[in-house]
């Protein structure tokens, strides 16, 4: 059995770089950035928000500013 688990710790370390784009896993340095940037979109969030809110208003009022002069043609 040690001969065994010798064998497949050694295929394993072979072949890691080819076992994890097969499986599609995540690597400690694709968390640490996807933690990162996360972290990054997150701080963005509110600024988006808060202007989404503002062209929502400007669209409605451009949109009864529209109204307003199809009403009047």
């Amino acid at each position: 059995m040690i001969g065994q688990d010798r064998y497949l710790n050694a295929y394993v370390d072979r072949r890691m770089k080819y076992i994890i784009e097969e499986w599609d896993l995540a690597t400690r340095n694709e968390l640490d950035d996807f933690t990162r940037r996360m972290g990054a979109i997150e701080a963005e969030s509110p600024r988006i928000q808060a202007f989404e809110g503002k062209a929502s208003d400007k669209l409605t009022e451009l949109e009864s500013r529209v109204k307003k002069l199809k009403e009047m043609m």
